[in-house]
């Protein structure tokens, strides 16, 4: 079996192949039926592996390419870590406005930081291995998988007999169909890591959370980045006044937004790489080094035979299933981004738990809708978001009332010369139920999770105001919104009442 190939052929990329997907693996053979299989070992698939077999199911569990899925090989790892290396030449950079010294112009060493992203990684792959799934006695099986029928399963030569089966096969980057996109052969997440020279000129396509994070990341670095957005602003899914902060802060960093764009075509001309777009009504045309590919995704659905097996399934939005996660074939369940708006690790995993529940106890009931998932765009400053944000509010009909306070009011972030953005909390009208919040700031993935948990517990911002926190953090922001909750119910009538109060008590 040859092992799939990535790029450099370095040391780390050696030893990252060989523990997702050693090429000297033989897969097991299929002895009586599992009570579960799972196809597809990303987040969703490890996590229902993992947990099955805890509770001491049979389990099989397929992957025809790595282990680990786009998170360990092409997403949230190797992104993070080269958004730590551009953060730290920032940080760098900026040392002077607290009275550092520094000789010479700092500089990055591209090579040296994708070099230190792919030994990290290969660190991290052990949790995802072959070798760690087999010991915790899951039967791994490296191929491509089609279901024969609802109950059997077939990968390579084997055929895998089941009861309870979990698609969790994810989703790729989508390709446009834009005129000229085979001649320049852009860059998508899984060919942008293979990357060992810095391009000096970058086209990004798309203005979501990938796009954002690596054109700073790349600016940050020193290319010459130019992101095409079609939406009026960045971040589209995210509150306006957020995405301004964001917006501002990768044109502080020589990013150059063309926002409103609809991309023509793309051509090639010698080693350059155009780019012809529509911007505001204006043709613009522009030469690149690298383009890269970030507007969508489209979930890996082919090749499973799911139109013969009677899945419901579109080939852009992925395979339907209900609140418990079942596929129109009830014993055959997905997780993940295959079955997901919610395209994240985070989404996958708490996903996967529930098919846990579901598909190995009769009485499974547990229920996605049920969820309260945060989500965080690791730009700097950062964007982190949970519930409902007013438009959403807005289009579901709930009345909410909203509290905001700017990292400028907030002493931490004065000292940490951290003071864009700010916290922002939706309550139910008349209440201090917590309905939605956003973040955005320093550290903003950090700090929405202490909203998430009083979401998920029920605490208000009334309970929020009486959290004592150390002082200074940057977390007081989200307690003086309790401070503000508690001072509106302080009306006219109740300030009188209190005033008489204590003027009685003199």
């Amino acid at each position: 079996m040859t092992a799939p190939e990535l790029l450099p052929d370095d040391e780390f990329n050696r030893a990252l192949t060989a523990q997702v997907h050693p090429a000297d693996y033989e897969n097991p053979v299929p002895s009586g039926r599992y009570n579960l299989v799972v196809v597809g070992a990303g987040t969703a698939g490890l996590v229902c592996a993992a947990g099955a077999a805890g509770l001491g199911a049979k389990v099989a569990l397929i992957e025809r390419h790595l282990l680990g899925g786009d998170c360990l090989n092409y997403g949230c790892v190797p992104s993070k870590g080269i958004i730590a290396a551009a953060r730290a030449l920032a940080h760098v950079r900026e040392a002077e406005q607290f009275g550092v010294r520094l000789a010479g112009t700092p500089g990055i060493d591209f090579s040296a930081a994708m070099s230190r992203m792919r030994e990290l990684r290969a660190g991290i792959a052990r949790h995802d291995s072959v070798r760690r799934f087999t010991e915790l006695g899951v039967d791994v099986y490296l191929g491509d998988a089609a279901f024969v029928d609802r109950h059997t399963v077939r990968v390579a030569d084997r055929l895998l007999p089941f009861r309870k089966a979990v698609i969790a096969t994810g989703a790729r980057a989508a390709i446009p169909a834009i005129p000229g996109h085979e001649d320049v052969a852009p860059l998508t997440n899984e060919t942008l890591f293979s990357l060992t020279e810095l391009p000096g000129r970058l086209a990004i396509v798309g203005g979501g959370p990938i796009g954002c994070e690596m054109a700073q990341t790349f600016a940050r670095f020193g290319a010459r980045v130019t992101l095409y957005e079609s939406a009026s602003n960045i971040l589209s899914r995210e509150d306006a006044l957020a995405a301004d902060v964001v917006r501002d802060a990768l044109r502080h960093d020589g990013v150059e937004l063309k926002l409103g764009a609809s991309i023509q075509r793309f051509a090639r001309i010698g080693d350059s790489r155009i780019v012809e777009a529509s911007v505001a009504g204006e043709t613009d045309r522009a030469e690149f080094d690298q383009i890269l590919l970030a507007a969508g995704r489209r979930p890996n659905v082919a090749g499973l035979n799911l139109g013969g097996l009677g899945v419901d399934y579109d080939e852009r939005t992925g395979i339907r299933v209900d609140d418990r996660l079942r596929t129109s074939c009830t014993n055959i369940f997905a997780a993940g981004d295959v079955c997901s708006s919610y395209q994240f690790t985070h989404a996958a995993d708490f996903l996967a738990r529930i098919v846990l529940r579901n598909a190995l106890f009769p009485f499974g009931r547990a229920r996605a809708s049920r969820l309260i998932i945060p989500w965080c765009t690791y730009t700097d400053p950062e964007l982190a978001h949970v519930g409902l944000s007013e438009r959403t509010a807005r289009e579901q009909n709930v009345p909410i009332d909203t509290f905001r306070q700017p990292f400028a009011g907030v002493d931490r972030s004065i000292l940490e010369g951290k003071t864009s953005g700010f916290v922002q909390i939706h309550v139910r009208r008349g209440t201090d139920r917590i309905v939605g919040a956003t973040i955005v700031g320093h550290r903003a993935g950090e700090l929405i999770s202490q909203i998430t948990q009083a979401m998920s517990t029920g605490a208000g911002l009334a309970r929020i105001a009486n959290v004592i926190h150390p002082y200074p953090t940057e977390a007081e922001a989200i307690r003086k919104l309790g401070d503000q909750y508690n001072r509106s119910r302080l009306t006219p009538f109740v300030a009188g009442v209190l005033r008489r109060w204590l003027n009685w008590r003199r």
